[in-house]
Protein backbone atom coordinates (compact mmCIF):
# COMPACT_ATOMS: atom_id res chain seq x y z
CA UNK A 1 0.00 0.00 0.00
CA UNK A 2 1.33 3.44 -0.94
CA UNK A 3 1.61 5.57 2.21
CA UNK A 4 3.62 8.61 1.23
CA UNK A 5 5.94 10.28 -1.23
CA UNK A 6 9.47 8.96 -1.47
CA UNK A 7 12.46 9.81 -3.55
CA UNK A 8 14.69 12.85 -3.91
CA UNK A 9 13.08 15.56 -1.80
CA UNK A 10 15.30 18.24 -3.33
CA UNK A 11 13.48 17.84 -6.62
CA UNK A 12 9.96 17.37 -5.26
CA UNK A 13 7.32 19.70 -6.60
CA UNK A 14 4.28 19.98 -4.36
CA UNK A 15 0.85 21.46 -5.00
CA UNK A 16 -1.34 22.45 -2.04
CA UNK A 17 -5.03 23.21 -2.60
CA UNK A 18 -6.89 25.18 0.04
CA UNK A 19 -8.91 27.80 -1.78
CA UNK A 20 -10.55 29.51 1.22
CA UNK A 21 -11.80 30.76 3.57
CA UNK A 22 -9.84 32.68 6.23
CA UNK A 23 -10.10 30.27 9.14
CA UNK A 24 -9.65 27.22 6.93
CA UNK A 25 -6.50 28.64 5.34
CA UNK A 26 -5.08 29.46 8.78
CA UNK A 27 -5.86 25.93 9.94
CA UNK A 28 -3.85 24.55 7.00
CA UNK A 29 -0.71 26.62 7.66
CA UNK A 30 1.03 24.16 10.03
CA UNK A 31 0.41 21.24 7.67
CA UNK A 32 1.84 23.14 4.70
CA UNK A 33 4.84 24.28 6.75
CA UNK A 34 5.40 20.65 7.77
CA UNK A 35 5.29 19.52 4.14
CA UNK A 36 7.80 22.10 2.97
CA UNK A 37 10.09 21.46 5.95
CA UNK A 38 10.00 17.70 5.39
CA UNK A 39 11.07 18.01 1.74
CA UNK A 40 14.16 20.26 1.87
CA UNK A 41 14.80 21.96 -1.44
CA UNK A 42 11.31 21.20 -2.73
CA UNK A 43 9.16 23.70 -4.62
CA UNK A 44 5.70 24.27 -3.12
CA UNK A 45 2.77 25.91 -4.92
CA UNK A 46 -0.45 26.90 -3.15
CA UNK A 47 -3.70 27.32 -5.11
CA UNK A 48 -5.96 29.87 -3.40
CA UNK A 49 -8.85 32.16 -4.24
CA UNK A 50 -7.63 35.75 -4.79
CA UNK A 51 -9.54 37.32 -1.88
CA UNK A 52 -7.61 35.18 0.64
CA UNK A 53 -4.15 35.45 -0.91
CA UNK A 54 -3.11 38.25 1.48
CA UNK A 55 -3.05 35.67 4.29
CA UNK A 56 -0.15 33.97 2.54
CA UNK A 57 2.01 37.04 1.91
CA UNK A 58 5.67 36.58 2.87
CA UNK A 59 5.05 32.95 3.86
CA UNK A 60 8.53 31.34 3.91
CA UNK A 61 7.10 27.88 3.17
CA UNK A 62 5.44 28.86 -0.12
CA UNK A 63 7.39 29.28 -3.34
CA UNK A 64 4.52 30.17 -5.64
CA UNK A 65 0.87 31.21 -5.40
CA UNK A 66 -1.73 30.43 -8.03
CA UNK A 67 -4.75 32.67 -7.59
CA UNK A 68 -7.73 30.72 -8.83
CA UNK A 69 -10.29 32.97 -10.47
CA UNK A 70 -13.90 31.84 -10.80
CA UNK A 71 -15.05 33.46 -14.06
CA UNK A 72 -14.61 31.37 -17.24
CA UNK A 73 -11.71 33.39 -18.65
CA UNK A 74 -10.00 33.48 -15.25
CA UNK A 75 -10.50 29.74 -14.76
CA UNK A 76 -8.81 29.00 -18.10
CA UNK A 77 -5.91 31.29 -17.23
CA UNK A 78 -5.54 29.70 -13.78
CA UNK A 79 -5.64 26.23 -15.32
CA UNK A 80 -2.84 27.13 -17.70
CA UNK A 81 -0.87 28.56 -14.79
CA UNK A 82 -1.32 25.35 -12.81
CA UNK A 83 -0.29 23.17 -15.75
CA UNK A 84 2.81 25.26 -16.44
CA UNK A 85 4.55 23.25 -13.75
CA UNK A 86 4.88 19.53 -13.08
CA UNK A 87 3.91 18.23 -9.64
CA UNK A 88 5.06 15.07 -7.97
CA UNK A 89 1.99 15.20 -5.78
CA UNK A 90 -0.88 17.42 -4.69
CA UNK A 91 -2.62 17.65 -1.32
CA UNK A 92 -6.24 18.77 -1.20
CA UNK A 93 -6.91 20.10 2.30
CA UNK A 94 -10.40 21.34 1.38
CA UNK A 95 -12.22 18.15 0.47
CA UNK A 96 -14.69 19.70 -1.95
CA UNK A 97 -15.39 18.66 -5.53
CA UNK A 98 -14.12 22.04 -6.75
CA UNK A 99 -10.83 21.77 -4.82
CA UNK A 100 -10.32 18.17 -5.91
CA UNK A 101 -10.97 19.26 -9.49
CA UNK A 102 -8.31 21.98 -9.17
CA UNK A 103 -5.81 19.39 -7.99
CA UNK A 104 -6.77 17.08 -10.84
CA UNK A 105 -6.49 19.82 -13.48
CA UNK A 106 -2.86 20.36 -12.40
CA UNK A 107 -2.15 16.71 -13.41
CA UNK A 108 0.09 15.72 -10.48
CA UNK A 109 1.43 12.18 -10.24
CA UNK A 110 -0.60 11.62 -7.07
CA UNK A 111 -3.37 13.42 -5.16
CA UNK A 112 -3.75 13.08 -1.40
CA UNK A 113 -7.01 13.88 0.33
CA UNK A 114 -9.33 12.81 3.11
CA UNK A 115 -11.30 9.59 2.91
CA UNK A 116 -14.86 10.03 1.68
CA UNK A 117 -16.09 9.54 5.24
CA UNK A 118 -14.22 12.71 6.27
CA UNK A 119 -14.17 14.81 3.09
CA UNK A 120 -16.65 17.68 3.17
CA UNK A 121 -18.10 16.36 -0.10
CA UNK A 122 -17.86 12.59 -0.47
CA UNK A 123 -17.50 12.69 -4.24
CA UNK A 124 -14.28 14.69 -3.91
CA UNK A 125 -12.54 11.49 -2.79
CA UNK A 126 -13.06 10.02 -6.27
CA UNK A 127 -10.21 12.27 -7.46
CA UNK A 128 -7.71 11.08 -4.85
CA UNK A 129 -5.10 8.37 -5.35
CA UNK A 130 -4.54 8.23 -1.59
CA UNK A 131 -7.32 8.67 0.96
CA UNK A 132 -6.51 9.43 4.59
CA UNK A 133 -8.59 8.86 7.72
CA UNK A 134 -7.60 11.02 10.67
CA UNK A 135 -8.49 10.24 14.27
CA UNK A 136 -7.62 13.76 15.43
CA UNK A 137 -10.34 16.01 16.83
CA UNK A 138 -9.21 19.48 15.73
CA UNK A 139 -9.02 20.53 12.09
CA UNK A 140 -5.40 21.68 12.46
CA UNK A 141 -4.37 18.22 13.63
CA UNK A 142 -6.43 16.53 10.92
CA UNK A 143 -4.58 18.58 8.34
CA UNK A 144 -1.28 17.56 9.92
CA UNK A 145 -2.34 13.91 9.61
CA UNK A 146 -3.07 14.43 5.92
CA UNK A 147 0.33 16.08 5.43
CA UNK A 148 1.96 13.11 7.20
CA UNK A 149 0.17 10.72 4.84
CA UNK A 150 1.71 12.66 1.95
CA UNK A 151 5.20 12.22 3.39
CA UNK A 152 5.64 15.03 5.95
CA UNK A 153 7.97 13.46 8.48
CA UNK A 154 8.48 16.44 10.78
CA UNK A 155 5.66 18.45 12.37
CA UNK A 156 5.81 22.25 12.52
CA UNK A 157 2.92 23.75 14.45
CA UNK A 158 3.78 27.08 12.89
CA UNK A 159 1.40 29.81 11.72
CA UNK A 160 3.50 32.10 9.50
CA UNK A 161 1.31 35.15 8.98
CA UNK A 162 2.22 38.53 7.47
CA UNK A 163 2.70 41.59 9.70
CA UNK A 164 -0.36 43.36 8.33
CA UNK A 165 -0.61 47.12 7.94
CA UNK A 166 -2.54 49.94 9.65
CA UNK A 167 -6.03 50.47 8.32
CA UNK A 168 -9.00 52.32 9.72
CA UNK A 169 -8.83 54.28 12.98
CA UNK A 170 -7.85 52.37 16.10
CA UNK A 171 -7.53 53.77 19.65
CA UNK A 172 -4.03 54.93 20.52
CA UNK A 173 -3.84 52.89 23.72
CA UNK A 174 -4.97 49.40 24.64
CA UNK A 175 -8.25 48.03 23.34
CA UNK A 176 -10.21 44.80 23.06
CA UNK A 177 -10.93 43.71 19.49
CA UNK A 178 -14.12 41.93 18.48
CA UNK A 179 -15.18 40.73 15.03
CA UNK A 180 -18.94 40.17 15.33
CA UNK A 181 -19.64 38.75 11.89
CA UNK A 182 -19.43 35.13 10.81
CA UNK A 183 -20.16 33.27 7.60
CA UNK A 184 -23.30 31.82 9.19
CA UNK A 185 -25.61 34.03 11.21
CA UNK A 186 -26.36 31.10 13.54
CA UNK A 187 -22.77 31.39 14.86
CA UNK A 188 -23.03 35.09 15.69
CA UNK A 189 -23.52 36.78 19.07
CA UNK A 190 -26.23 39.48 19.29
CA UNK A 191 -24.92 42.95 18.44
CA UNK A 192 -26.57 44.47 21.50
CA UNK A 193 -24.48 42.16 23.67
CA UNK A 194 -21.39 43.89 22.31
CA UNK A 195 -22.85 47.22 23.46
CA UNK A 196 -23.23 45.80 26.96
CA UNK A 197 -19.76 44.28 26.86
CA UNK A 198 -18.36 47.67 25.83
CA UNK A 199 -20.00 49.26 28.86
CA UNK A 200 -18.49 46.64 31.17
CA UNK A 201 -15.01 47.16 29.71
CA UNK A 202 -15.28 50.94 29.96
CA UNK A 203 -16.55 50.96 33.56
CA UNK A 204 -14.53 48.06 34.86
CA UNK A 205 -11.18 48.40 33.11
CA UNK A 206 -11.22 51.68 31.20
CA UNK A 207 -10.54 49.86 27.94
CA UNK A 208 -12.53 50.53 24.74
CA UNK A 209 -14.11 47.79 22.65
CA UNK A 210 -13.39 47.92 18.91
CA UNK A 211 -15.85 46.21 16.57
CA UNK A 212 -14.08 45.30 13.35
CA UNK A 213 -15.58 44.13 10.08
CA UNK A 214 -15.37 44.51 6.31
CA UNK A 215 -15.99 47.92 4.80
CA UNK A 216 -19.53 47.05 3.73
CA UNK A 217 -20.45 46.34 7.37
CA UNK A 218 -19.10 49.60 8.81
CA UNK A 219 -22.44 51.42 8.89
CA UNK A 220 -24.05 48.52 10.78
CA UNK A 221 -21.23 48.34 13.32
CA UNK A 222 -21.30 52.13 13.77
CA UNK A 223 -24.89 51.86 15.02
CA UNK A 224 -23.71 50.03 18.16
CA UNK A 225 -23.33 52.74 20.84
CA UNK A 226 -20.33 52.97 23.11
CA UNK A 227 -17.90 51.07 20.89
CA UNK A 228 -15.33 52.00 18.23
CA UNK A 229 -16.42 50.82 14.78
CA UNK A 230 -13.55 49.95 12.45
CA UNK A 231 -13.43 48.62 8.88
CA UNK A 232 -10.47 46.68 7.51
CA UNK A 233 -9.38 44.26 4.87
CA UNK A 234 -7.21 41.25 5.69
CA UNK A 235 -3.98 43.23 6.17
CA UNK A 236 -5.72 45.74 8.45
CA UNK A 237 -7.34 42.96 10.48
CA UNK A 238 -3.97 41.29 11.02
CA UNK A 239 -2.47 44.59 12.19
CA UNK A 240 -5.41 45.31 14.52
CA UNK A 241 -5.25 41.80 15.97
CA UNK A 242 -1.55 42.10 16.65
CA UNK A 243 -2.14 45.42 18.44
CA UNK A 244 -5.15 44.31 20.53
CA UNK A 245 -4.74 43.63 24.25
CA UNK A 246 -7.27 40.82 23.89
CA UNK A 247 -9.94 39.58 21.50
CA UNK A 248 -13.55 38.45 21.60
CA UNK A 249 -14.68 36.19 18.80
CA UNK A 250 -17.11 33.66 17.46
CA UNK A 251 -16.35 30.68 15.22
CA UNK A 252 -15.01 32.70 12.29
CA UNK A 253 -11.78 33.61 10.56
CA UNK A 254 -10.78 36.57 12.77
CA UNK A 255 -10.94 34.38 15.90
CA UNK A 256 -8.73 31.73 14.32
CA UNK A 257 -6.34 34.46 13.21
CA UNK A 258 -6.09 35.68 16.81
CA UNK A 259 -5.45 32.15 18.07
CA UNK A 260 -2.74 31.64 15.46
CA UNK A 261 -1.08 34.87 16.65
CA UNK A 262 -1.24 33.69 20.27
CA UNK A 263 -3.52 36.51 21.44
CA UNK A 264 -5.45 36.15 24.71
CA UNK A 265 -9.20 36.40 24.65
CA UNK A 266 -12.62 34.78 24.75
CA UNK A 267 -14.41 32.68 22.13
CA UNK A 268 -18.19 32.28 22.13
CA UNK A 269 -19.48 29.02 20.66
CA UNK A 270 -22.89 27.54 20.01
CA UNK A 271 -23.87 25.27 17.10
CA UNK A 272 -20.29 24.34 16.14
CA UNK A 273 -17.98 22.08 18.13
CA UNK A 274 -15.00 23.88 19.74
CA UNK A 275 -13.15 20.55 19.99
CA UNK A 276 -13.08 20.43 16.19
CA UNK A 277 -13.28 24.10 15.19
CA UNK A 278 -12.29 25.97 18.33
CA UNK A 279 -9.36 28.37 18.70
CA UNK A 280 -6.17 26.34 18.40
CA UNK A 281 -3.82 26.52 21.37
CA UNK A 282 -4.47 27.60 24.92
CA UNK A 283 -4.50 31.41 24.87
CA UNK A 284 -8.24 31.87 24.22
CA UNK A 285 -10.94 30.72 26.64
CA UNK A 286 -14.07 29.13 25.17
CA UNK A 287 -17.56 29.87 26.50
CA UNK A 288 -20.37 27.57 25.37
CA UNK A 289 -23.81 26.98 26.83
CA UNK A 290 -24.36 23.46 28.21
CA UNK A 291 -27.59 23.53 26.21
CA UNK A 292 -25.78 24.04 22.91
CA UNK A 293 -26.35 21.36 20.29
CA UNK A 294 -23.72 20.74 17.61
CA UNK A 295 -25.54 21.00 14.29
CA UNK A 296 -23.36 22.95 11.81
CA UNK A 297 -26.63 24.19 10.29
CA UNK A 298 -26.31 27.44 8.37
CA UNK A 299 -29.45 29.05 9.72
CA UNK A 300 -30.66 32.60 9.09
CA UNK A 301 -31.10 33.42 12.77
CA UNK A 302 -28.68 33.52 15.71
CA UNK A 303 -28.68 30.18 17.51
CA UNK A 304 -30.44 30.34 20.88
CA UNK A 305 -27.39 28.88 22.63
CA UNK A 306 -25.33 31.91 21.57
CA UNK A 307 -27.80 34.21 23.33
CA UNK A 308 -27.33 32.26 26.56
CA UNK A 309 -23.74 33.52 26.88
CA UNK A 310 -24.19 36.82 28.71
CA UNK A 311 -22.05 39.95 28.27
CA UNK A 312 -21.23 39.72 32.00
CA UNK A 313 -19.81 36.21 31.55
CA UNK A 314 -17.68 37.34 28.62
CA UNK A 315 -16.44 40.36 30.57
CA UNK A 316 -15.41 38.23 33.54
CA UNK A 317 -13.56 35.81 31.26
CA UNK A 318 -11.84 38.72 29.51
CA UNK A 319 -10.94 40.29 32.84
CA UNK A 320 -9.10 37.12 33.83
CA UNK A 321 -6.88 37.63 30.78
CA UNK A 322 -6.46 41.40 31.10
CA UNK A 323 -5.81 41.84 34.83
CA UNK A 324 -2.66 39.61 34.86
CA UNK A 325 -1.45 41.52 31.79
CA UNK A 326 -1.93 44.86 33.55
CA UNK A 327 -0.17 43.57 36.67
CA UNK A 328 2.75 42.38 34.58
CA UNK A 329 3.08 45.75 32.87
CA UNK A 330 3.08 47.67 36.14
CA UNK A 331 5.64 45.45 37.86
Amino acid sequence: MYTGVKGDSTSSRILVVRLGAMGDIIHALPAVASLKHSFPGSHLTWAVEPQWAALLDQNPFIDRLVRLRRNPAGWLESSRELRADRYDFAVDFQGLIKSALVASVARPDRIFGFHQSQARERLAALFYSNKTISSAAHVVDRNLDLAAAAGASSVLRSFPLPPGKPEGRLPEGEFVLASPLAGWRSKQWPLDYYRQLGEHLHRGLGIPLVLDGPHQALSMLAEVPGVVANATGIAGLIHATRRAAAVVGVDSGPLHLAAALGKPGVAIYGPTDPARNGPYGDTISVLRSPKAVTTYKRLANIDASMCEISPEAVFLALKAHLIPRAAGCSA
